[in-house]
């Protein structure tokens, strides 16, 4: 990922980026439940509910996941933010903010007359703590495999500490410079893109407490002042993006709450005020979009780094809201199509939190051996499926099961 201008160059985590999951999952045809359900073939975790499910943003999701893990494997390779292949990959995280927003407000604001604020607090930690847990573990154990020069801390971590980190971790409670076994001054250092997870959970707890009461003037309100915020940082910023937040230094966490409130209240105010049209093609037409987003070739450079900040603003502040809402809009009508969309986004959320421990793995070979991307492309590529691969394996017998697990005893 790229870094911040608080520190040198290197492979970063910064669009390890936020997750924002639907509550709504499945095929096109199950009335989908409450809550937060799975998004998969199995039983939904939940109790039933008549909404409509909006099969493309779980696809859109999964098309969003993958290309942040490829984003971040061809980051290892690059020089500077200023040569990166996926360029906007980092933006990825903003995307997932303002999809959560929506997904939040589409699935739970007509439903506090009767779901105490705690009951919205257990389902929450339900459909994303499990996966927090395993994706720490996964970075536990393969924290010392990456001793490397790209991680100078690592070496002289002891396995107390590490252990240490770890737990702490598992309660995504963020960790200082005291705890920076890695030496990227990382809040969660054995896997990085828990930062957004860290927000998205701030998120919700701001949702709860006080932006549900809002009414749709004051929300606005609100979505425009943050949305100021937003653009000057974008505009003024010393890097010339939104990169950031991975830290608790004051200066990422202000990227952090910046990248947070104008896209999560965003995403909910469109969820309040947009009715959903009938847009055909949908799924391919936001896909494209997104792809093309994250893809498109950084703008200016050194001497002109507003120009990028004001490409970044662009697609948070009007990109991405028109893209969740072309998804909203089209439905999925082949058999394929629900497939596709549900195998996407059943792996979305896992991909995105267990990936990082196999990219810092993979940047420590790089680093060792100075390989170029030509050459790494077979490992890079199997690197790759390897994060699929373990991402579906721990949705399947891990994260559904004890979701379901949870829902049944302490969700009523």
């Amino acid at each position: 990922m790229v870094v911040s201008a608080i520190r040198p160059w290197r492979p970063s985590p910064a669009c390890r980026t936020g997750w924002r999951t639907s509550s709504r999952h499945g095929s096109t045809t199950l009335k989908i439940t409450k809550g937060d359900s799975v998004t998969n073939n199995a039983a939904p975790v939940g109790f039933t509910d008549t909404k409509q499910h909006y099969a493309i943003l779980d696809g859109l999701r999964g098309v969003a996941a993958l290309m942040v893990v490829a984003f971040h494997l061809f980051e290892a390779h690059a020089a500077s933010r200023f040569e990166q292949i996926i360029n906007h990959g980092y933006l990825a995280v903003d995307f997932f903010f303002v999809l959560s927003g929506f997904v939040i407000g589409y699935a739970y604001d007509d439903r506090w007359r009767t779901m105490s604020t705690m009951e919205f607090f257990k389902r929450r930690l339900i459909r994303l703590h499990p996966m927090i847990v395993v994706a720490m573990l996964i970075g536990a154990a393969l924290f010392y495999v990456q001793a490397s020069a790209a991680f100078p801390n690592i070496q002289a971590t002891p396995p107390w500490l590490m252990l240490t980190v770890m737990v702490i971790g598992m309660t995504l409670i963020p960790v200082g410079a005291a705890l920076d076994i890695r030496g990227w001054s990382e809040m969660h250092p054995l896997n990085g893109p828990s930062w957004s997870l860290f927000y998205e959970y701030v998120a919700n707890i701001l949702y709860a407490l006080f932006v549900r009461k809002f009414s749709k003037t004051v929300l606005a309100c609100f979505v425009l002042v943050t949305g100021c915020v937003l653009v000057h940082y974008c505009l003024t910023g010393p890097n010339g993006d939104v990169i950031g937040g991975w830290s608790l230094e004051p200066v990422q966490m202000r990227i952090g709450l910046t990248r947070l409130l104008y896209p999560f209240f965003a995403g909910l105010l469109l969820s309040r005020i947009v009715t959903v049209g009938r847009i055909r093609h949908a799924f391919l037409l936001s896909s494209v979009i997104i792809i093309a987003a994250l893809a498109w070739p950084r703008m200016g450079g050194p001497a002109d780094l507003w120009k990028n900040g004001l490409y970044d603003a662009l697609c948070i502040v009007l990109v991405f809201p028109l893209v969740v809402y072309i998804g909203a809009s089209g439905s999925v009508n082949t058999r394929m199509g629900a497939r596709i969309c549900g195998f996407l986004g059943a792996i979305s959320y896992p991909i995105y939190i267990i990936h990082y421990p196999f990219v810092y793995t993979y940047i420590a070979w790089v680093n060792q051996r100075k390989i170029p991307l030509a050459d790494a492309l077979p490992m890079t590529i199997a690197t790759f499926l390897a994060c699929v691969t373990t991402a579906y394996l721990c949705l399947t017998f891990y994260d559904i099961p004890v979701r379901r697990w949870l829902s049944k005893r302490y969700v009523h």
